[in-house]
Protein backbone atom coordinates (compact mmCIF):
# COMPACT_ATOMS: atom_id res chain seq x y z
CA UNK A 1 0.00 0.00 0.00
CA UNK A 2 1.46 3.23 -1.09
CA UNK A 3 2.41 6.43 1.21
CA UNK A 4 -1.13 8.48 0.56
CA UNK A 5 -3.42 5.40 0.73
CA UNK A 6 -2.17 4.32 4.30
CA UNK A 7 -2.79 8.28 4.92
CA UNK A 8 -6.38 7.89 3.86
CA UNK A 9 -6.79 4.61 5.83
CA UNK A 10 -5.58 6.27 9.13
CA UNK A 11 -8.28 9.08 8.61
CA UNK A 12 -11.06 6.76 7.80
CA UNK A 13 -10.01 4.74 11.68
CA UNK A 14 -10.35 7.93 13.22
CA UNK A 15 -12.77 10.17 12.33
CA UNK A 16 -14.99 10.18 15.54
CA UNK A 17 -11.89 10.86 17.50
CA UNK A 18 -11.34 13.84 15.21
CA UNK A 19 -14.81 15.06 15.68
CA UNK A 20 -14.39 14.70 19.61
CA UNK A 21 -11.03 16.58 19.45
CA UNK A 22 -12.43 19.56 17.10
CA UNK A 23 -15.17 19.81 20.04
CA UNK A 24 -12.37 20.32 22.47
CA UNK A 25 -11.40 23.09 20.29
CA UNK A 26 -14.28 25.12 19.79
CA UNK A 27 -15.00 24.93 23.92
CA UNK A 28 -12.68 27.47 24.37
CA UNK A 29 -14.58 31.07 24.26
CA UNK A 30 -11.34 32.42 22.39
CA UNK A 31 -12.88 35.97 21.95
CA UNK A 32 -10.15 38.31 20.58
CA UNK A 33 -12.54 40.96 20.83
CA UNK A 34 -12.75 41.25 24.44
CA UNK A 35 -10.50 41.52 26.35
CA UNK A 36 -12.52 39.50 29.49
CA UNK A 37 -11.50 36.10 27.77
CA UNK A 38 -7.26 36.56 28.25
CA UNK A 39 -7.46 33.40 30.03
CA UNK A 40 -9.79 32.02 27.57
CA UNK A 41 -7.28 32.51 24.36
CA UNK A 42 -4.68 31.90 26.09
CA UNK A 43 -5.96 28.66 27.27
CA UNK A 44 -6.90 27.78 23.65
CA UNK A 45 -3.64 28.38 22.19
CA UNK A 46 -1.85 26.28 24.76
CA UNK A 47 -4.12 23.15 23.96
CA UNK A 48 -3.94 23.73 20.49
CA UNK A 49 0.20 23.62 20.95
CA UNK A 50 -0.31 20.32 22.56
CA UNK A 51 -1.48 19.14 19.91
CA UNK A 52 0.68 19.37 17.65
CA UNK A 53 3.82 18.03 19.99
CA UNK A 54 1.29 15.30 20.17
CA UNK A 55 1.89 14.30 16.79
CA UNK A 56 5.32 14.50 16.73
CA UNK A 57 5.94 18.26 15.04
CA UNK A 58 8.06 21.07 17.48
CA UNK A 59 5.13 23.55 18.55
CA UNK A 60 5.60 26.59 20.73
CA UNK A 61 3.75 30.28 21.66
CA UNK A 62 5.13 32.70 20.55
CA UNK A 63 4.26 36.36 22.19
CA UNK A 64 2.93 39.42 19.51
CA UNK A 65 2.14 42.67 20.86
CA UNK A 66 -1.72 41.60 21.17
CA UNK A 67 -2.64 37.93 21.41
CA UNK A 68 -0.10 35.27 21.00
CA UNK A 69 0.62 33.40 17.92
CA UNK A 70 0.86 29.04 17.65
CA UNK A 71 3.53 28.23 15.85
CA UNK A 72 4.93 24.75 14.57
CA UNK A 73 6.62 22.95 12.38
CA UNK A 74 8.47 19.81 11.17
CA UNK A 75 12.48 19.56 10.23
CA UNK A 76 13.39 20.93 7.65
CA UNK A 77 14.47 19.15 4.89
CA UNK A 78 16.78 19.71 1.89
CA UNK A 79 15.18 19.14 -1.53
CA UNK A 80 11.57 19.40 -0.11
CA UNK A 81 8.94 22.37 -0.88
CA UNK A 82 8.28 24.43 1.83
CA UNK A 83 4.51 24.87 3.05
CA UNK A 84 3.41 26.95 5.43
CA UNK A 85 -0.42 26.96 6.73
CA UNK A 86 -2.19 30.03 8.11
CA UNK A 87 -5.20 30.12 9.97
CA UNK A 88 -6.56 31.92 13.23
CA UNK A 89 -7.95 30.09 16.37
CA UNK A 90 -9.60 33.28 17.80
CA UNK A 91 -13.31 33.94 17.34
CA UNK A 92 -16.00 35.89 17.08
CA UNK A 93 -17.97 37.64 19.73
CA UNK A 94 -21.37 35.87 20.10
CA UNK A 95 -24.03 38.48 20.69
CA UNK A 96 -27.00 38.33 20.37
CA UNK A 97 -26.80 35.58 22.73
CA UNK A 98 -30.66 34.71 22.36
CA UNK A 99 -30.47 34.27 18.83
CA UNK A 100 -28.54 30.96 19.58
CA UNK A 101 -30.02 27.88 19.41
CA UNK A 102 -27.43 25.96 21.85
CA UNK A 103 -24.71 27.77 23.98
CA UNK A 104 -22.05 28.87 21.26
CA UNK A 105 -19.03 27.09 23.08
CA UNK A 106 -20.58 23.81 24.14
CA UNK A 107 -20.81 22.09 20.63
CA UNK A 108 -24.08 20.13 19.36
CA UNK A 109 -23.86 17.47 16.84
CA UNK A 110 -27.40 17.07 14.84
CA UNK A 111 -28.04 15.60 11.81
CA UNK A 112 -24.79 15.56 10.43
CA UNK A 113 -23.75 19.36 11.16
CA UNK A 114 -21.79 20.92 13.94
CA UNK A 115 -22.89 23.74 16.20
CA UNK A 116 -20.41 25.62 17.62
CA UNK A 117 -18.90 29.47 17.29
CA UNK A 118 -15.62 29.00 14.98
CA UNK A 119 -16.90 25.97 13.90
CA UNK A 120 -15.99 27.00 10.09
CA UNK A 121 -14.28 30.36 11.22
CA UNK A 122 -11.54 29.42 11.43
CA UNK A 123 -11.19 26.00 14.04
CA UNK A 124 -12.88 23.53 11.93
CA UNK A 125 -10.98 24.43 8.89
CA UNK A 126 -7.83 24.89 10.77
CA UNK A 127 -8.37 21.89 12.45
CA UNK A 128 -8.34 19.70 8.96
CA UNK A 129 -4.96 20.53 8.25
CA UNK A 130 -3.75 19.61 11.57
CA UNK A 131 -5.05 16.43 11.08
CA UNK A 132 -3.99 15.81 7.84
CA UNK A 133 -0.37 16.38 9.25
CA UNK A 134 -1.29 14.29 11.91
CA UNK A 135 -1.96 11.33 9.54
CA UNK A 136 1.00 11.46 7.50
CA UNK A 137 3.35 11.48 10.86
CA UNK A 138 1.41 8.05 12.48
CA UNK A 139 0.43 6.35 8.90
CA UNK A 140 4.17 7.05 7.16
CA UNK A 141 6.63 8.65 9.27
CA UNK A 142 6.97 11.57 7.98
CA UNK A 143 5.63 14.68 5.85
CA UNK A 144 6.32 14.79 1.93
CA UNK A 145 6.84 18.45 2.26
CA UNK A 146 8.62 20.85 4.94
CA UNK A 147 5.68 21.98 7.10
CA UNK A 148 5.24 25.14 9.17
CA UNK A 149 1.90 25.96 11.03
CA UNK A 150 1.15 29.65 11.63
CA UNK A 151 -2.00 30.53 14.25
CA UNK A 152 -2.72 33.55 15.38
CA UNK A 153 -5.02 34.87 17.62
CA UNK A 154 -6.40 38.50 16.64
CA UNK A 155 -7.39 37.90 12.62
CA UNK A 156 -10.86 38.66 13.77
CA UNK A 157 -9.68 42.12 14.99
CA UNK A 158 -7.81 42.65 12.02
CA UNK A 159 -4.60 41.20 12.46
CA UNK A 160 -3.14 44.03 13.87
CA UNK A 161 0.17 42.51 14.94
CA UNK A 162 0.38 39.92 12.37
CA UNK A 163 2.91 41.55 10.01
CA UNK A 164 5.29 42.75 12.29
CA UNK A 165 5.22 39.58 13.59
CA UNK A 166 6.00 37.67 10.87
CA UNK A 167 8.96 40.40 9.06
CA UNK A 168 10.90 40.29 11.92
CA UNK A 169 11.19 36.05 11.72
CA UNK A 170 10.98 36.46 8.02
CA UNK A 171 13.71 33.58 7.38
CA UNK A 172 11.42 31.50 9.41
CA UNK A 173 7.99 31.77 8.16
CA UNK A 174 9.57 31.94 4.01
CA UNK A 175 7.76 28.95 2.01
CA UNK A 176 7.19 27.86 -1.72
CA UNK A 177 3.38 27.81 -0.97
CA UNK A 178 0.71 28.92 1.55
CA UNK A 179 -2.53 27.12 2.34
CA UNK A 180 -5.34 29.16 3.48
CA UNK A 181 -9.00 27.89 4.48
CA UNK A 182 -10.87 30.82 5.76
CA UNK A 183 -13.27 30.63 2.36
CA UNK A 184 -15.90 28.74 1.18
CA UNK A 185 -17.15 26.04 -1.38
CA UNK A 186 -19.42 27.39 -3.90
CA UNK A 187 -22.23 25.77 -2.55
CA UNK A 188 -23.51 22.04 -1.21
CA UNK A 189 -21.37 19.74 -2.76
CA UNK A 190 -19.28 21.96 -5.11
CA UNK A 191 -15.80 22.66 -4.11
CA UNK A 192 -14.12 25.76 -4.86
CA UNK A 193 -10.92 27.11 -5.41
CA UNK A 194 -10.85 30.88 -4.68
CA UNK A 195 -8.03 32.32 -6.87
CA UNK A 196 -8.83 36.43 -6.03
CA UNK A 197 -9.94 38.04 -2.73
CA UNK A 198 -11.51 41.92 -2.44
CA UNK A 199 -9.88 44.45 -0.27
CA UNK A 200 -10.87 46.37 2.51
CA UNK A 201 -11.29 49.72 3.77
CA UNK A 202 -12.85 50.13 6.80
CA UNK A 203 -13.80 53.82 8.08
CA UNK A 204 -15.70 55.60 11.63
CA UNK A 205 -17.05 59.06 11.35
CA UNK A 206 -18.22 60.82 14.33
CA UNK A 207 -19.79 64.34 14.24
CA UNK A 208 -20.67 66.27 17.41
CA UNK A 209 -22.72 69.32 18.03
CA UNK A 210 -23.25 70.51 21.44
CA UNK A 211 -21.13 69.50 24.51
CA UNK A 212 -24.72 67.50 25.62
CA UNK A 213 -27.46 65.94 24.78
CA UNK A 214 -30.32 68.65 24.84
CA UNK A 215 -34.31 68.71 24.66
CA UNK A 216 -35.67 69.23 21.59
CA UNK A 217 -38.58 71.42 22.09
CA UNK A 218 -36.32 73.95 23.97
CA UNK A 219 -33.42 73.83 21.13
CA UNK A 220 -34.52 72.61 18.34
CA UNK A 221 -34.22 74.78 15.78
CA UNK A 222 -31.12 76.54 16.97
CA UNK A 223 -28.66 73.61 17.53
CA UNK A 224 -27.24 71.28 15.24
CA UNK A 225 -28.16 67.78 15.31
CA UNK A 226 -25.64 65.04 14.52
CA UNK A 227 -27.89 62.29 13.70
CA UNK A 228 -29.37 64.23 10.58
CA UNK A 229 -26.08 65.56 9.63
CA UNK A 230 -24.60 61.71 9.38
CA UNK A 231 -27.84 60.85 7.82
CA UNK A 232 -27.09 63.01 5.22
CA UNK A 233 -23.55 61.70 4.77
CA UNK A 234 -24.52 58.43 4.67
CA UNK A 235 -27.15 59.64 1.73
CA UNK A 236 -24.94 61.23 -0.28
CA UNK A 237 -22.50 58.42 -0.51
CA UNK A 238 -24.21 56.69 -3.39
CA UNK A 239 -26.41 57.65 -6.12
CA UNK A 240 -30.00 56.41 -6.99
CA UNK A 241 -28.75 53.60 -9.56
CA UNK A 242 -26.73 51.92 -6.43
CA UNK A 243 -23.02 53.64 -7.67
CA UNK A 244 -21.12 55.33 -5.03
CA UNK A 245 -20.95 58.46 -5.57
CA UNK A 246 -17.55 59.66 -3.48
CA UNK A 247 -15.65 60.91 -6.40
CA UNK A 248 -12.80 59.18 -8.30
CA UNK A 249 -13.75 56.08 -6.05
CA UNK A 250 -13.37 53.98 -9.26
CA UNK A 251 -10.40 55.13 -10.72
CA UNK A 252 -8.19 52.19 -11.89
CA UNK A 253 -10.99 50.18 -11.50
CA UNK A 254 -10.16 46.57 -13.48
CA UNK A 255 -13.00 44.58 -15.08
CA UNK A 256 -13.39 41.48 -14.65
CA UNK A 257 -11.65 39.47 -17.73
CA UNK A 258 -13.46 37.50 -20.59
CA UNK A 259 -12.75 34.04 -19.53
CA UNK A 260 -13.60 34.85 -16.02
CA UNK A 261 -17.07 35.62 -16.79
CA UNK A 262 -17.28 32.67 -19.01
CA UNK A 263 -16.43 30.43 -16.04
CA UNK A 264 -18.89 32.49 -13.66
CA UNK A 265 -21.72 31.48 -16.91
CA UNK A 266 -21.07 28.02 -15.87
CA UNK A 267 -21.76 28.17 -11.95
CA UNK A 268 -25.09 26.65 -10.93
CA UNK A 269 -26.48 29.83 -9.75
CA UNK A 270 -29.93 30.21 -8.41
CA UNK A 271 -30.83 34.06 -7.77
CA UNK A 272 -34.24 33.93 -7.33
CA UNK A 273 -33.83 31.56 -5.15
CA UNK A 274 -30.88 33.29 -2.92
CA UNK A 275 -33.31 35.92 -2.79
CA UNK A 276 -35.82 34.25 -1.51
CA UNK A 277 -34.11 32.39 1.01
CA UNK A 278 -32.83 35.97 2.40
CA UNK A 279 -36.32 37.14 2.35
CA UNK A 280 -35.74 39.95 -0.37
CA UNK A 281 -37.88 40.62 -3.34
CA UNK A 282 -35.20 40.95 -5.70
CA UNK A 283 -31.09 40.92 -5.66
CA UNK A 284 -29.96 44.62 -5.75
CA UNK A 285 -26.89 46.76 -6.76
CA UNK A 286 -25.31 48.01 -9.76
CA UNK A 287 -27.69 46.29 -12.07
CA UNK A 288 -25.83 46.67 -15.17
CA UNK A 289 -23.19 44.21 -14.08
CA UNK A 290 -24.55 40.19 -13.61
CA UNK A 291 -24.95 39.74 -10.19
CA UNK A 292 -21.43 37.20 -10.00
CA UNK A 293 -19.78 40.21 -11.54
CA UNK A 294 -21.42 42.79 -8.62
CA UNK A 295 -20.51 39.76 -5.57
CA UNK A 296 -16.70 39.03 -6.82
CA UNK A 297 -15.52 41.85 -8.76
CA UNK A 298 -17.13 44.86 -8.39
CA UNK A 299 -16.12 47.55 -4.88
CA UNK A 300 -18.73 48.11 -3.00
CA UNK A 301 -19.97 50.49 -0.10
CA UNK A 302 -21.89 49.62 3.42
CA UNK A 303 -22.33 51.13 6.33
CA UNK A 304 -22.02 48.60 8.93
CA UNK A 305 -23.32 50.24 11.79
CA UNK A 306 -25.32 53.79 12.89
CA UNK A 307 -25.45 55.17 16.34
CA UNK A 308 -26.47 58.68 17.88
CA UNK A 309 -29.65 59.74 20.17
CA UNK A 310 -32.22 57.22 21.83
CA UNK A 311 -32.99 53.75 20.23
CA UNK A 312 -34.73 52.26 23.26
CA UNK A 313 -38.16 51.65 23.84
CA UNK A 314 -40.78 54.65 23.60
CA UNK A 315 -39.86 57.93 22.79
CA UNK A 316 -37.92 60.53 24.39
CA UNK A 317 -37.60 63.94 22.44
CA UNK A 318 -34.22 64.31 22.57
CA UNK A 319 -30.74 66.00 20.39
CA UNK A 320 -28.04 64.53 20.50
CA UNK A 321 -24.56 65.60 20.98
CA UNK A 322 -23.27 63.00 19.16
CA UNK A 323 -24.03 60.52 16.32
CA UNK A 324 -21.75 58.28 13.83
CA UNK A 325 -21.27 55.58 11.59
CA UNK A 326 -19.17 53.01 10.34
CA UNK A 327 -18.46 51.99 6.95
CA UNK A 328 -16.60 49.50 5.31
CA UNK A 329 -15.69 49.63 1.37
CA UNK A 330 -14.76 46.15 -0.41
CA UNK A 331 -12.12 46.89 -3.04
CA UNK A 332 -10.54 45.21 -6.15
CA UNK A 333 -7.69 45.12 -8.18
CA UNK A 334 -6.94 48.74 -9.46
CA UNK A 335 -8.03 50.63 -6.33
CA UNK A 336 -5.42 51.86 -3.57
CA UNK A 337 -6.76 50.82 0.01
CA UNK A 338 -4.88 54.21 1.21
CA UNK A 339 -6.51 56.82 -1.52
CA UNK A 340 -10.06 55.31 -1.12
CA UNK A 341 -9.56 55.94 2.68
CA UNK A 342 -8.43 59.81 1.64
CA UNK A 343 -10.78 59.95 -1.08
CA UNK A 344 -13.81 58.99 1.46
CA UNK A 345 -12.27 61.09 4.33
CA UNK A 346 -12.50 64.29 1.95
CA UNK A 347 -16.35 63.56 0.75
CA UNK A 348 -17.04 63.07 4.39
CA UNK A 349 -15.72 66.54 5.71
CA UNK A 350 -16.85 68.33 2.50
CA UNK A 351 -20.62 67.10 4.14
CA UNK A 352 -20.07 68.65 8.12
CA UNK A 353 -21.81 71.61 8.49
CA UNK A 354 -19.10 74.40 10.16
CA UNK A 355 -21.28 74.04 13.27
CA UNK A 356 -20.27 70.71 13.93
CA UNK A 357 -17.04 68.79 14.58
CA UNK A 358 -15.88 65.65 13.09
CA UNK A 359 -13.58 62.61 14.27
CA UNK A 360 -12.39 60.08 11.01
CA UNK A 361 -11.21 57.22 12.37
CA UNK A 362 -9.55 54.59 10.10
CA UNK A 363 -9.64 51.09 10.84
CA UNK A 364 -8.36 48.93 8.41
CA UNK A 365 -6.55 48.97 4.89
CA UNK A 366 -6.24 46.07 2.71
CA UNK A 367 -5.66 45.57 -1.09
CA UNK A 368 -7.39 43.36 -3.52
CA UNK A 369 -5.30 40.33 -4.46
CA UNK A 370 -5.40 37.72 -7.56
CA UNK A 371 -3.51 34.70 -7.67
CA UNK A 372 -2.60 33.17 -10.33
CA UNK A 373 -4.82 30.13 -11.39
CA UNK A 374 -1.78 28.56 -13.55
CA UNK A 375 0.70 28.17 -10.64
CA UNK A 376 2.16 25.00 -9.19
CA UNK A 377 0.37 25.40 -5.93
CA UNK A 378 -2.94 26.47 -7.04
CA UNK A 379 -2.75 23.51 -9.79
CA UNK A 380 -2.01 21.48 -6.79
CA UNK A 381 -4.70 22.44 -4.74
CA UNK A 382 -7.10 21.97 -7.53
CA UNK A 383 -6.15 18.14 -7.57
CA UNK A 384 -6.19 17.32 -4.24
CA UNK A 385 -10.01 19.19 -3.89
CA UNK A 386 -10.48 16.59 -6.84
CA UNK A 387 -9.59 13.94 -4.72
CA UNK A 388 -10.89 14.77 -1.50
CA UNK A 389 -14.09 15.93 -2.49
CA UNK A 390 -14.44 13.53 -5.35
CA UNK A 391 -15.42 16.21 -8.01
CA UNK A 392 -13.23 18.75 -10.01
CA UNK A 393 -13.50 22.30 -8.19
CA UNK A 394 -15.26 25.50 -9.47
CA UNK A 395 -12.44 28.54 -10.18
CA UNK A 396 -14.43 31.33 -8.32
CA UNK A 397 -13.50 35.05 -6.56
CA UNK A 398 -14.50 35.64 -3.16
CA UNK A 399 -16.20 39.05 -2.14
CA UNK A 400 -14.70 39.01 1.05
CA UNK A 401 -11.41 40.19 2.40
CA UNK A 402 -8.47 38.37 4.36
CA UNK A 403 -5.46 41.23 4.72
CA UNK A 404 -2.92 38.22 5.19
CA UNK A 405 -3.45 36.79 1.87
CA UNK A 406 -2.04 40.33 0.12
CA UNK A 407 0.70 40.50 2.47
CA UNK A 408 1.60 37.12 2.07
CA UNK A 409 1.53 37.40 -1.85
CA UNK A 410 2.70 41.23 -2.20
CA UNK A 411 5.35 41.10 0.30
CA UNK A 412 6.17 37.96 1.16
CA UNK A 413 6.33 37.25 -2.63
CA UNK A 414 4.56 33.43 -1.86
CA UNK A 415 1.72 32.18 -3.64
CA UNK A 416 -1.22 31.88 -1.66
CA UNK A 417 -4.16 28.49 -2.06
CA UNK A 418 -7.17 29.42 -0.52
CA UNK A 419 -8.99 25.81 -0.11
CA UNK A 420 -12.64 27.13 1.58
CA UNK A 421 -13.96 23.84 2.94
CA UNK A 422 -17.00 25.72 4.52
CA UNK A 423 -20.44 26.58 3.00
CA UNK A 424 -21.34 30.29 2.35
CA UNK A 425 -24.71 29.68 4.77
CA UNK A 426 -22.36 28.22 7.40
CA UNK A 427 -23.22 31.48 9.66
CA UNK A 428 -19.67 33.31 9.93
CA UNK A 429 -19.65 35.92 12.52
CA UNK A 430 -23.35 35.24 13.12
CA UNK A 431 -25.52 33.20 15.43
CA UNK A 432 -25.92 29.23 15.08
CA UNK A 433 -22.27 29.16 13.20
CA UNK A 434 -22.14 25.62 11.96
CA UNK A 435 -19.48 23.19 9.92
CA UNK A 436 -20.84 20.27 7.51
CA UNK A 437 -18.82 17.12 9.36
CA UNK A 438 -18.69 15.49 6.16
CA UNK A 439 -17.32 18.47 5.08
CA UNK A 440 -14.43 18.73 7.98
CA UNK A 441 -13.56 14.80 6.75
CA UNK A 442 -13.21 15.73 3.46
CA UNK A 443 -11.55 19.01 4.26
CA UNK A 444 -8.87 16.89 6.15
CA UNK A 445 -8.45 14.44 3.25
CA UNK A 446 -8.03 17.24 0.68
CA UNK A 447 -5.30 18.89 2.89
CA UNK A 448 -3.12 15.43 3.29
CA UNK A 449 -3.69 15.26 -0.60
CA UNK A 450 -2.37 18.67 -1.36
CA UNK A 451 1.03 17.74 0.54
CA UNK A 452 1.38 14.44 -1.63
CA UNK A 453 0.22 16.12 -5.16
CA UNK A 454 2.23 19.11 -4.20
CA UNK A 455 5.83 17.11 -3.42
CA UNK A 456 5.08 15.24 -6.71
CA UNK A 457 4.23 18.20 -8.69
CA UNK A 458 7.48 20.21 -7.65
CA UNK A 459 10.19 17.39 -7.89
CA UNK A 460 9.31 17.13 -11.55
Amino acid sequence: MNAIKRVCCFLEENRERFEEELCAFLRFPSISANPDHRQDILSCAEWLRARFVEIGLAAEILPTKGWPAVVAETPKRPGLPTVLVYGHYDVQPVDPLDLWNSPPFEPRRENGILYARGATDDKGQVYTHVKAAEAWMRAVGEIPVNLIFLIEGEEEIGSPNLEEFIQERRARFEADAVLISDTSQFGPNQPALCYALRGLTYMEFVVTGSNQDLHSGMFGGIVPNPAQVVANVIASLKKPDGSIAIEGFYDGVRDAEEWEIREYEKLPWDFAGLARELGLPSLSGEREYPVPVRKWCRPTLDVNGLYGGYAGKGAKTVIPSQAGAKVSMRLVPGQDANRIADLFEAHVRAGIPSDCRIEIIRYQNSPATVIPVEDPAMRAGKEALQRGFGKEPLLIREGASIPVVAFFVDVMKMPVVLLGFGLPDDNLHAPNEKFTLADFHRGIATSAHFHDVYARIRSK
